[in-house]
């Protein structure tokens, strides 16, 4: 009787796990979700751009995608070597990435020639248009939006003159093969009449040209401006070392290289630029948004950041009105 009874609840058993298996209560197993793969392209290594990416990473993990626990970021740096960028974007191709992001136009043109359809969102580029990334900021149409930073041209040309009322010649050095550089140029002939400038224009090709073009242009020049350029950025300290020299200010396009030895600027953010680049990233992995759909935000709004050291190295006077500003608003080194 026992084994009767025995026989009948392991048939029970038997037939209740069918039941569940095939005709009754499917229970799936769970499935593991897939972790997305985030393809970062740095151009090279300086301060700005190396606030930009940190902010995008960080921006990124409040958004859920923490490196190696929810996503998968893959980081890279080209170091200013096209070879390297192309290699680079190359291999993001072949990786298959979910999204990718490019810090600064040539990373960004690199993963842009390398796909068409992967997402790439822009990190911080400052003339998408005449990168040729995009042709319409509103609807761009194809697989890249992103951010990019307006150099607030008029605001920093008149700083230099509010801080340099006396001088007439203003330098400016740019790399001759920057596209975005060289957009922001064209701007600083516009404005710098309007502020009693003649403007002096000095190239470079690379940054081991960066020491000879200063010294030459610092023959020539009382103040010197810079745009957004990459290439003069990573020699920010050898422009800085010859202007000190002649005792000549640099007023270059952010604040972190006022932290390198530049006198003053109104800055955008670097950091904040980043954390816009990781929201957008962030809305195109979630489906909330669709690169071809959503326009490029432009961010144009830079803060005053005051080297006070540099100006009394240089023995210039600050005004004021401008150190309070920066008080209230911006920064003061000292």
């Amino acid at each position: 009787m026992k084994r009767m009874i025995g026989l009948i609840a392991i048939l029970v058993a038997f037939l209740g796990v069918a039941f569940f298996q095939e005709g009754g209560v499917k229970t799936a197993a769970p499935q593991e979700v897939k972790k997305p793969t985030i393809g970062i392209l740095q151009t090279m290594s300086h301060p700005a751009l190396d606030q930009i990416t940190k902010g995008t990473i960080d921006q990124l993990k409040k958004r859920g995608y923490v490196n190696g626990k929810t996503a998968k970021i893959d980081f890279e740096n080209a170091q200013g070597d096209q070879s390297n960028l192309k290699s680079m974007a190359d291999r993001f191709d072949n990786e298959d990435t979910d999204l990718n992001i490019g810090i600064a136009t040539p990373a960004a043109q690199s993963i842009a020639n390398a796909n068409k359809t992967t997402p790439l969102i822009l990190g911080a580029i400052s003339n998408p248009k005449s990168a040729g990334l995009v042709s319409n900021y509103k609807h761009p149409g194809g697989n890249i939006t992103g951010v990019s930073n307006l150099t607030p041209t008029n605001d920093q040309i008149r700083l230099v003159r509010e801080i340099m009322p006396n001088v007439k010649e203003l330098g400016v050095m740019y790399t001759s093969g920057d596209p975005s550089a060289a957009a922001e140029v064209k701007v600083v002939r516009q404005v710098a009449p309007k502020y009693g400038f003649k403007l002096k224009e000095f190239t470079v090709s690379n940054s081991s040209d960066v020491d000879q073009v200063a010294q030459t242009m610092l023959q020539q020049v009382k103040a010197v401006y810079v745009p957004t350029d990459n290439t003069i950025a990573t020699a920010m300290q050898t422009l800085v070392k010859d202007a000190n020299n002649a005792h000549v200010p640099v007023f270059p396009p952010a604040g972190t290289m006022v932290h390198d030895g530049g006198l003053a600027t109104y800055g955008i953010n670097q950091y904040q630029l980043g954390v816009a680049t990781g929201n957008m990233a962030a809305d195109v992995l979630q489906g909330k948004a669709k690169p071809a759909t959503t326009p490029i935000k432009i961010i144009a709004k830079g803060d005053l950041v005051l080297n006070m050291k540099e100006a009394k190295l240089l023995g210039i006077n600050i005004p004021t009105h401008l150190v309070n500003e920066a008080s209230k608003k911006g920064e003061i080194i000292r």
